[in-house]
C-alpha cells in the first residue's frame, strides 16, 4: 500500500518562492545560470514528473517556473525530500533509475539562488527533452483496462480497489515487460498487479455491486497470486525483466490490478490500463517473488493456532502476525525483527542459487526505518537496502543495477522500527492507539519483498564471488 496526497506531497516545501535576494559571494565566472547549469539538473531529476499531465502539481520546464520556486527547490533538495528516493545510497544497491542529486548539483542550485537566479544566455540551454507518449516502451502487445470507469467519491479515506482484467488467452504467454497507464493521475497514486488463474478474484468481484472490490493488504481473501508483476508509482520507469526471464501468464488467467486512490475533493472517475509486452519465444526463467516476514515465536504461533481453533478455522498469516506486531500507544521506537534463517517458525533459507534482481520494503504510516540484509551460508553479510527515513507516501520496487548472486542456504534478515507516538506527524490516530498487524491503512505491516530468478552456471561464472585464487567460490 502506498498512500499519497498527490498534489500535497509533491508540493510539500515547494511553495511559491522568489530568489533570496542575498548578494553573490562568487566571481562572475563562477555564477551558475539557469540555461547553462540549472536546466540540465531539472531535466535529469525533475521534469519527468514536473510537466503538464503528470503527477506533480506544477511544471519545471522553463526559467520562470524555476525562478519562482528557487528557494523552496533548494530547501527540499538539501533535506533530500526531493526528488523522492528514500533508499540510502550508502547501503545496498546500487539501484537502477536512482533519483539522487549529487552534492555538486545541490551546490550549483545553492550558488544560483545566492546570485539571485540569473537566467543567462538562452543559447546555452540544452535541447528540450522529448517525452515518450502513453507507452514509453512502445505500443504493448496487449492492453487491458477496466470494463467500466470507477467513480471515486469527493472526500473520505483512501480506497484500495482491485479490478479483474480477463485475458482469455488460448495459450500460456511469457511477459517480458509491464507498463501502466493511470486513467486519472489526480487520484491514482500507485498500482500493483498480479495474475490469478483460480477464478477466486472473479468471485469477489461478482459479490460487489460496484466495479472491482475492496482489498487493502493485497488482492483479497483467498486469492492465490500466480505471479506478482511490477508496480507503478509516480515517476517510476517501466523496465523489462532481467535477461532471459519474465513473468508467466497462464492461458485464460486474469490480470489483477490493485489501484490506490486518494480523493481530490471532488468526484472523479478512473479507468486505469496495464500494458503487457510478450516474448515471441519461451523465456528461460520465471521472475519469482519472495517474502521476509517478522519473526514468530513458538508461543505466538501456538496462541494464534488455539484462537483460530476455537473459531473452527486454521490460522493464516494475519492471525500469526497480529500476535507479533502489537505497537503500544506512545511507543516511539518499536522494533520488529524478521529472518528466514533455518530453525525459526518463518525460517526458509534459499533452496537454490539465485540472482536477486529487485527489492520492495513495505510498512504503513508508523514506519520509521527499514533495513534488509542477506546472510550467506558462511555468515558473510550482504547489504541489500536501507531506508533511514520511512515515507509511506513513497514506496516502490528498487531494481538492482546489477543482480546480486546469492547461493543456496542464504537467508534474509530485516530490522524495522515504528513510531506510535503523538510526536509522529504521520500517526493517523490522535491520541495514539494500540496498532496491530492488519490489512487496513491504519493497521501496520512489515514485509521485505524481493524478486529473483534461479541462477544458471553462466550466472555463477559471471556474478558469484571469487576466492583469492581467482576461482569462483564454492
Amino acid at each position: 500500500m502506498i498512500r499519497i496526497a498527490i498534489a500535497g506531497t509533491l508540493a510539500a516545501g515547494l511553495l511559491v518562492g522568489l530568489g533570496s535576494g542575498r548578494a553573490s559571494a562568487f566571481g562572475a565566472d563562477e555564477v551558475p545560470t539557469y540555461h547553462r547549469d540549472i536546466a540540465p539538473i531539472l531535466q535529469r531529476h525533475c521534469q519527468d514528473c514536473h510537466r503538464p499531465g503528470q503527477v506533480a502539481p506544477f511544471a519545471l520546464l522553463e526559467y520562470d517556473h524555476a525562478r519562482r520556486r528557487a528557494s523552496d527547490l533548494l530547501l527540499v533538495v538539501e533535506e533530500r525530500r526531493m526528488p523522492p528516493w528514500p533508499a540510502s545510497p550508502e547501503f545496498g544497491g546500487p539501484f537502477r533509475d536512482a533519483r539522487i542529486l549529487s552534492d555538486e548539483e545541490i551546490d550549483t542550485l545553492r550558488r544560483w539562488l545566492d546570485a539571485d537566479t540569473p537566467e543567462g544566455d538562452p543559447s546555452d540551454a540544452p535541447e528540450p527533452l522529448t517525452f515518450a507518449g502513453d507507452w514509453p516502451m512502445g505500443e504493448p502487445d496487449l492492453i487491458l483496462t477496466m470494463a467500466e470507469p470507477y467513480t471515486l467519491g469527493a472526500e473520505g479515506e483512501d480506497e484500495f480497489r482491485v479490478f479483474v482484467l480477463p485475458t482469455d488467452l488460448p495459450e500460456d504467454r511469457w511477459i517480458q515487460g509491464v507498463d501502466f497507464k493511470p486513467g486519472n493521475r489526480r487520484v491514482v497514486h500507485h498500482v500493483i498487479a498480479g495474475t490469478d488463474a483460480s477464478g477466486r478474484a472473479r468471485e469477489l468481484d461478482a459479490q460487489d455491486e460496484t466495479p472491482g472490490y475492496s482489498a487493502v493488504g493485497g488482492f483479497g481473501d483467498g486469492v492465490p497470486i500466480r505471479s506478482f508483476l511490477p508496480i507503478w508509482v509516480p515517476g517510476s520507469t517501466p523496465r523489462e525483466a532481467p535477461e532471459d526471464s519474465g513473468y508467466l501468464l497462464p492461458k485464460g488467467a486474469d490480470v489483477l490490478i490493485q489501484v490506490h486512490y486518494h480523493k481530490s475533493g471532488k468526484e472523479e472517475e478512473d479507468a486505469t490500463a496495464i500494458g503487457l509486452y510478450f516474448s515471441d519465444e519461451p523465456l528461460g526463467r520465471e521472475v519469482r517473488t519472495g517474502f521476509v516476514f517478522p519473526d514468530v515465536s513458538m508461543f505466538q504461533a501456538m496462541k494464534a493456532r488455539a484462537a483460530m481453533q476455537e473459531k473452527g478455522g486454521r490460522p493464516g498469516l494475519n492471525e500469526f502476525m497480529r500476535e507479533v506486531i502489537s505497537i503500544p500507544p506512545g511507543e516511539a521506537n518499536y522494533r520488529v525483527n524478521g529472518s528466514t534463517r533455518q530453525g525459526g517458525v518463518m525460517g526458509r533459507p534459499l533452496g537454490r542459487d539465485i540472482l536477486l534482481t529487485a527489492v520492495m520494503p513495505h510498512m504503513h504510516w508508523l514506519g520509521k526505518d527499514f533495513t534488509m540484509t542477506a546472510v550467506l551460508p558462511d555468515e558473510t553479510r550482504v547489504p541489500i537496502i536501507r531506508i533511514d527515513r520511512w515515507d509511506f507516501n513513497w514506496q516502490g520496487t528498487y531494481a538492482l543495477a546489477e543482480p546480486v548472486f546469492l547461493p543456496e542456504g542464504t537467508w534474509f534478515e530485516m530490522v524495522a522500527h515504528f513510531d506510535n507516538s503523538a510526536e509522529n506527524p504521520n500517526n493517523p490516530s490522535h491520541p495514539p492507539v494500540l496498532v496491530r498487524w492488519g490489512d487496513q491503512t491504519n493497521d501496520e505491516m512489515c514485509i521485505g519483498i524481493f524478486e529473483f530468478v534461479p541462477a544458471t552456471d553462466a550466472d555463477r561464472a559471471r556474478y558469484a564471488p571469487r576466492d583469492p585464487s581467482g576461482d569462483a567460490a564454492d
